[in-house]
């Protein structure tokens, strides 16, 4: 579901020509300025859809409000702050509960709850005929650079822009952890190959076990500017 911007500069001129000429007007879902739905299925517009949430917080509240998700706004930090935070959100669960709350950038949150409706649920329900009850996470906003070093580029940790999924649990208690259930052929190996492709989807950036050895135990996922599935 990626498009170059060239190919989605495009479109949206050929959307607004068909509107502006011949008074149509798409369905919602195929609309560009329509409110992102998340129990519609991601399309070649949810990239551009997301990326609309960042500076507008009524948007935000109207696209959280298709989820089940509770929610809370958070209040801007001041200008002058280590790792300042504008448009963020608490998570704090929903039709899946969470290890514990998070704080969310707001492309962030709607992508969380576009993943689990869309993706976590139909993969759980597909590897085990039940739907996940619980994520397990370590955690969204960290004030600090990446891979923790004192030069570099800021983390998308340090504006709240991403999120370290490190298990599940389904509904009848089983655990799935990344950290001891992603090597092998098993179906919990297969069902966490399966949610990473499948984040892929909702995300900017996934990184998963694969990828290096400080992304062992989770999958990192995050609304940055790079589009990566590793």
């Amino acid at each position: 579901m990626r498009l170059s911007l060239a190919l989605l500069g495009g479109l949206l001129l050929l959307v607004g020509l068909a509107w502006q000429l011949l008074g149509w007007r798409p369905p919602d879902t195929w609309n560009p300025w329509a409110v992102l739905d998340v129990r519609q299925a991601p399309n070649l517009l949810t990239p551009y859809k997301l990326s609309r949430l960042r500076d507008d917080p009524e948007l935000c509240r109207r696209a959280l409000a298709t989820s089940s998700l509770r929610y809370r706004r958070q209040a801007d930090s001041p200008a002058d702050a280590s790792c300042p935070l504008r448009n963020v959100w608490r998570i704090e669960g929903g039709g899946v509960r969470l290890s514990s709350s998070f704080l969310a950038s707001c492309p962030l949150a709607v992508a969380y709850a576009l993943f689990e409706v869309q993706g976590l649920q139909p993969a759980a329900q597909r590897a085990f005929g039940q739907p996940v009850a619980q994520i397990d996470h370590l955690g969204s906003f960290a004030c600090r650079n990446v891979y923790h070093r004192k030069q570099g580029r800021p983390s998308q940790h340090a504006t709240a822009n991403a999120l370290d999924i490190s298990g599940f649990r389904l509904k009848d208690g089983q655990r799935i952890l990344l950290a001891r259930d992603w090597q092998g052929e098993g179906v919990k190996a297969q069902f966490l190959r399966e949610v990473q492709q499948v984040a892929c989807e909702s995300f900017s950036t996934v990184l998963g076990p694969d990828y290096n050895a400080a992304h062992h135990n989770h999958f990192h996922l995050d609304m940055g500017f790079w589009q990566i599935c590793r």
